[in-house]
């Protein structure tokens, strides 16, 4: 009895599939779109080829960005971006964090960037794009100067007020034991 109440569970979820066209296979172009990898390590590991310029980048926010996290990066409607380097504390609202006070290294905003933005269009920048982002992003921060190019091998070296808030692990005194990082 058992085994025909399975039976005709499986057949009734078949029906059900190919009613809704679950399971339809997706086309290589549509797969593609999503396949970004490799992932960019802290140490910039990942990172493609590119170089990103304030001044176009600041275009690219104006275009893409500015109408979910504000005209200067103030955080309206979504979070903010853009805060002054002060050191955040156990007692600094999550609502104050940003790129310049929170992000540890700058390699993970162009991982982010490049795989979660704009929102609704996720994957539709290019490296070029994603790199002038930060680069604006950065120095909109303070944290860059407005003539300082950001490639790749530029981006991994630039110092984040935040990287010192890294706690240790407490057995190996290294922030990241499974990770070699410069």
């Amino acid at each position: 009895m058992v085994r025909r109440i399975l039976i005709l569970l499986a057949l009734l979820g078949l029906a059900m599939g190919a009613r809704y066209n679950l399971g339809t296979p997706i086309s290589e172009e549509l797969a593609a779109q999503y396949d970004i990898r490799p992932a960019v390590l802290p140490d910039g590991r990942g990172l493609p080829p590119g170089e990103g310029k304030v001044e176009e980048g600041e275009r690219i926010y104006a275009e893409k960005c500015a109408s979910c996290h504000g005209a200067r990066g103030e955080g309206y409607p979504f979070n903010r971006l853009v805060a002054e380097p002060f050191p955040i504390t156990p007692d600094t609202e999550p609502v104050e964090f940003a790129i310049g006070n929170y992000w540890q290294y700058p390699t993970t905003l162009y991982d982010y960037i490049r795989r979660a933005m704009p929102f609704g269009q996720e994957g539709s920048l290019s490296n070029e794009e994603v790199y002038h982002l930060v680069a604006f992003l950065l120095y909109m921060n303070g944290i860059i100067d407005a003539d300082e190019p950001i490639n790749q091998n530029t981006l991994p070296q630039v110092k984040m007020p935040a990287r010192e808030l890294l706690d240790l692990d407490p057995e190996t005194k290294r922030r990241f034991p499974w990770l070699t990082l410069p």
